[in-house]
This record gives structure tokens, C-alpha cells and sequence, in this order.
């Protein structure tokens, strides 16, 4: 791939994810059809999918902007469920989806079927995550789906080696398995505690959020290199990592936050958009690997590997979530569930660029010794992850509806931030009280009841989104109170910019002027949620 042809892709994946945001169907599902239909397109250069780069240049640092926007509380309270489809799901699918597809498919080895069931078994909750959260689904469901999809990429590519290793007849024990699986689980969590505080350290130290966000750029790199060097889980490391510093964030400055959480959701926004897209573009490659297997008769061994993803999450789902609630010790600790919540986590299993780059990476040979079926094992894996995406990204918004699940309470959650935000004003108000109680920091009184106001202001403007709404605009103050202030800010803008043209300061003198106003929009203006 030349630098025109990346060029390309990350432009029309981008446009097209920007257009899937302007309608309700998902950026997933949008991105991939547009690259089932352009593969064919003449002149469109074939992309193909190298596990080389998807694994340790596109993987970590995904991995790694989920981790930090998750919640280390929120998993802990959750991690029974999570651990149960992370790990437990995983490696059942690895067996379960295996056995079916040797018994499915004349002349497979069971060696090389569960090699399939392997690279099929990590959900890609990118897009069920994505839905969970523009629907408003519980915070649990959305908190097990995204938990689950930080970790079981870890548990497929350690299952994966092992199955792959005994296809190639390396003559690898059960035992041998379960102690590589281990090794790679308590390796890459040991890496990730070991460089999650030095990092942390080195983040506060450097002082310039310049340094601190080209360090951040480093960090899911960094950490996956290690663990992977040392044949240790270098997902599970970039997991550590990014939950320890997601959860300390609040440590650093404010301009290195704002800075990267700006930064870290345009990488997202381009790699989730390219990735998806080449799902897409695959298509001529695999069917076009197929030799000795018909397409007609690959179709139906594809129906019949995706019935079998399907149907065996949810045996392994139901009974996960029941069985351990026999437990009176669980029943107290976690909250009453109902067959709606595993319903949807079942249904939410879509398969992404994860199984599909494992598949990739699958060898001809290896010591010389051919891998059998590879090109079916592509194939079934492609066809998995589009029908999952396609059947389950497009039914799952629609069903989450008809289950009528009880989502966010938006009443209690701005209850709630009031009197947090009361909270925390008391206590500025104290502090305030104490710091000008001292003469070294005498104001004079109009200054001091600028800082006392901006502190009312911020006390009130939450208790007002719960007040009346204008008859007239259906705004709540708060939201009035918020255009007003982008309406005086424009107009101030629109005068810098006049005066610039008109010679009366010089461009450095506006850029300055401007990025204060920036900096009083965005103080003014609570971020709202992408749609």
C-alpha cells in the first residue's frame, strides 16, 4: 500500500463515517457495506489486511483509549461477569465453534477447526458498545460489554497459538496450553504493573503538555512491545496501563487533559473508520483464495459456522449469568437480572478486525509443514465477521427498543451532579475564605466577587437544568443562560477579526485574543455527547 492509497482510505473511511453519523445506521455497518461494494469498484487498489501492522501499530492503541475511558471502578464491581466472557466465553467458543466446524466440515482437521474457533471468538464491541451507549442502555450491560472487549482479544490470540501450534504438529499438551495461557496472562498484567507508575510519574514530571501528549501517543506502543518481548499478553499489558492512567487522570494539568482527549478521539475516530472499511475491502482476496472450495458449498459451511457463533454464546451466556446467582452471597452483591440484560449481551457478539488480522496471520507453512484448509479458515472468518456486523449490528438497536429496558435515569444522574457539584463549591468557597483571610493574598473587592461569582455560577447552573423550562424555547436557564454567552463571544470574535483586517493588531496579537475566547466558550459550554 503507497502513501496515495492510505491517503485514500483514511479520507473516504473518515467522510464515510461522518455521513453514518448524520443517519441511524451505525459507522460499523456503514463502513463495512461501502467496502463490500467498492472492493469491485474498477480502480479501487487492493488492500490487504496485514496482520503485522493491525496487531502491534492499530491494536494497542485502541485497546488503549478504551481502557482509559473506562471506568477501573465501575469493571472491578463488575468483574465476575466480565471475567466470565473475557476468559470463560472465549475459550468455550474456542472448543464449542471448533468441534462444530470439524463436524460440519468433511476433511477438516480438528486441529485446524479449532484454530477457526479460535480466531472467531473475541467479540468487537466497538460497535455494540457504540449502540449500548446512543440507546442508553444500563450502565452494567454497557460496562460488561466494553470490559469484555478489552480483554478477550488477549484470551483469543493465546488460545489461537496454542491451537495453531497443534496444527503444525508441534505436539503442544493440554497442559503445555494451559501453562502458555497462563504465562501470557500473568505476563502481560505483570508488565502493565510494572510500567503503569513510572509512566504515570514520567507523565506529571515532564510539566509541558506537548512532551506529556507525544508521551501518550507512545504509552499503548510502548507497553505492548514490552509484553510482547518478554512472550508475555501485550493486550492485557496495554489494558493495565491504560485503566491506571484513566483512573489517575485527574493527576496531570488541565491542558494535557484537554489536549488528549482531543488527540485520542481523532485516533480512534480514524483507525475504528479504516479498520471497518477494510473488513470490507477483503472480500476479493478471500473468495478469490478458495482453490479446491466452491463458493457454493463454502457458503453453506459459512451458515453454518455463524448459526454455531451465534447459538454458542448464548449457551454459554444464560447459564453464566444464572447459575453463579445461586450464590446468596452474589444475589446480595450485585443487582436483580432479569432475561432481557443476557439477551442483549448475547445478541450484542458482533466479530471484528481482530479475528480477521488473527486469520490473516494464520501461516502457509511453518517448519514445513502446511497449514490445512487455510484459505476456508479465511474465508469462514470473513464471512463470520460480516454476518455478525450485518444480522447483529442491524437488529441489535431494534430489539434493545423492544426489550424496553430500563435506561439512565437523566433525572437522578443531574440530581446527582448537583449535589456533587454543591459539594465541591462549599468546599472552594471555604478554601476562598481561608486564602483571602490572608494579606498576602489581599484582592481588591470587585475581583474577589468575580471569583465568588464564577463559583455561584457554576454552583447553580446544574440545580437550573432541573428547573422550568421557557415556554417559548423549551430552554432551561442553564441552556439560555449558555447560548446568550456564545452569542456576546461571537460577536467579540467577529470584532478581533475586523481589526485584523483593518491593520489595527497583528495576526499573533488575534490568534492570542482568540484562544482566550476559546478558552471562555469552552468553560462556558458543557461537551455534549457525539450522537
Amino acid at each position: 500500500m503507497d502513501a496515495l492509497q492510505l491517503v485514500a482510505l483514511v479520507a473516504a473511511s473518515a467522510a464515510i463515517a461522518g455521513l453514518a453519523r448524520r443517519t441511524p445506521v451505525p459507522a460499523p455497518l456503514l463502513l463495512v457495506a461501502v467496502g463490500l461494494a467498492a472492493a469491485y469498484v474498477p480502480g479501487v487498489p487492493d488492500y490487504t489486511l496485514d496482520p503485522h501492522i493491525v496487531l502491534p501499530l492499530i491494536l494497542p492503541p485502541l485497546l488503549y483509549t478504551a481502557a482509559v475511558d473506562s471506568s477501573y471502578l465501575d469493571l472491578r464491581a463488575n468483574i465476575r461477569p466480565v471475567a466470565l466472557l473475557s476468559v470463560g466465553y472465549v475459550l468455550f467458543a474456542t472448543v464449542a465453534v471448533g468441534w462444530l466446524a470439524y463436524v460440519l466440515v468433511p476433511d477438516l482437521p480438528l486441529t485446524a477447526a479449532l484454530v477457526l474457533g479460535a480466531v472467531v471468538a473475541p467479540p468487537d464491541a466497538v460497535a455494540a458498545t457504540a449502540i449500548a451507549r446512543k440507546l442508553g442502555l444500563p450502565n452494567r450491560i454497557t460496562t460488561i460489554l466494553q470490559g469484555e472487549s478489552l480483554v478477550n482479544d488477549a484470551t483469543a490470540i493465546t488460545a489461537y497459538k496454542v491451537a495453531l501450534a497443534a496444527a503444525v504438529g508441534e505436539g503442544i499438551s493440554w497442559a503445555g496450553g494451559l501453562g502458555e495461557f497462563a504465562l501470557a496472562a500473568v505476563g502481560g498484567i505483570g508488565v502493565g504493573l510494572v510500567l503503569m507508575v513510572p509512566i504515570h510519574w514520567l507523565r506529571r514530571g515532564l510539566g509541558d503538555s506537548l512532551l506529556q501528549n507525544t508521551l501518550s501517543l507512545l504509552i499503548p506502543f510502548v507497553a505492548y512491545a514490552a509484553a510482547e518481548e518478554v512472550h508475555a499478553s501485550g493486550v492485557l499489558a496495554v489494558v493495565v496501563v491504560g485503566l491506571f492512567l484513566g483512573h489517575r487522570n485527574w493527576q496531570v494539568d488541565f491542558a494535557t487533559r484537554l489536549q488528549e482527549e482531543a488527540v485520542w478521539k481523532m485516533v480512534a475516530f480514524v483507525l475504528e473508520s479504516s479498520v471497518f472499511a477494510l473488513i470490507g475491502l477483503q472480500l476479493p482476496f478471500v473468495v478469490g483464495g478458495l482453490g479446491q472450495y466452491g463458493i457454493g458449498e463454502a457458503v453453506w459451511y459459512a451458515i453454518g459456522v455463524f448459526v454455531a457463533v451465534v447459538v454458542v454464546r448464548f449457551v454459554w451466556v444464560y447459564p453464566a449469568t444464572f447459575l453463579p446467582r445461586l450464590s446468596a452471597r452474589i444475589r446480595d452483591r450485585e443487582p436483580e437480572v432479569d432475561w432481557r440484560a443476557p439477551l442483549v449481551v448475547g445478541w450484542a457478539g458482533m466479530r471484528g478486525v481482530v479475528s480477521l488480522a488473527i486469520a490473516f496471520s494464520i501461516p502457509v507453512v511453518t517448519d514445513g509443514i502446511e497449514f490445512p484448509a487455510r484459505n476456508l479458515v479465511l474465508f469462514l472468518t470473513f464471512t463470520t465477521v460480516i454476518g455478525t456486523l450485518v444480522v447483529q449490528g442491524l437488529t441489535l438497536p431494534p430489539l434493545i427498543r423492544f426489550l424496553k429496558l430500563p435506561g439512565k435515569d437523566a433525572y437522578a444522574e443531574t440530581l446527582a451532579e448537583a449535589q456533587a457539584q454543591s459539594e465541591a463549591s462549599r468546599a472552594a468557597e471555604e478554601r476562598l475564605d481561608e486564602l483571602l483571610a490572608d494579606e498576602r493574598n489581599a484582592l481588591p473587592k470587585p475581583l474577589a466577587d468575580r471569583l465568588r461569582t464564577v463559583l455561584e455560577r457554576r454552583r447553580n447552573a446544574v440545580w437550573e437544568r432541573l428547573g422550568a423550562v421557557n415556554e417559548v424555547t423549551g430552554e432551561t436557564a442553564d441552556d439560555t443562560y449558555r447560548r446568550l454567552s456564545r452569542e456576546m463571544i461571537d460577536a467579540e470574535r467577529e470584532v478581533f477579526v475586523r481589526l485584523r483586517d483593518a491593520r489595527r493588531i497583528d495576526d499573533e496579537m488575534m490568534r492570542t485574543l482568540l484562544r482566550r475566547l476559546d478558552l471562555e466558550e469552552a468553560a462556558a459550554y458543557r461537551e455534549e455527547s457525539a450522537g
